[in-house]
């Protein structure tokens, strides 16, 4: 993630951002050293002030922004998107659960709408399917693959 490197180009402090977040230095902190995660909705606050896509904070892209890029996360539309993505692969939720060693009955949540997706699981859900963050948080139109490093890849 590259929450660090992109606060440092701008010049500010760990407590100014994490003032403009709304949450303590302290907490802001641990989600640049990638001890915690951060909320996928202060993520999008964070990019938002930036001016920065979630897949370039993420370190999927060195593409700093798309064209067209929505400011808030469209929750009906990840739900659908989430869901378009296992189906493409001819995945049940079973099967997605196993290999994400998460619980089904979350996917089904994300994709009902029903619980926005987690930063974690977002980051999984792309590196899995190789698609663009943005992209499955409804925040851009176009489909964008992204390329993941090897090692990363899920067998």
């Amino acid at each position: 993630m590259r929450l660090k490197d992109i606060r440092e180009e701008s010049e500010l402090k760990q407590f100014t951002v994490s003032k403009r977040l709304g949450v303590s230095r302290g907490t802001y902190s641990l989600w640049e050293l990638e001890l915690d995660p951060i909320p996928i909705k202060r993520l999008n606050d964070f990019c938002n002030i930036f001016n920065c896509s979630i897949d370039y904070a993420l370190g999927f892209t060195n593409t700093k922004n798309y064209k067209h890029n929505r400011k808030e996360i469209n929750i009906n539309l990840s739900s659908i998107r989430l869901r378009e993505a296992r189906k493409a692969y001819k995945m049940t939720q079973e099967v997605l659960s196993k290999k994400l060693t998460m619980n089904r009955s979350l996917i089904s949540k994300y994709e009902s709408g029903h619980t926005i997706i987690s930063t974690t699981f977002l980051t999984e859900y792309s590196k899995l399917f190789s698609l663009s963050s943005d992209y499955l948080l409804g925040k851009i139109d176009e489909k964008i693959k992204i390329k993941i490093p090897s090692i990363l890849i899920y067998k």
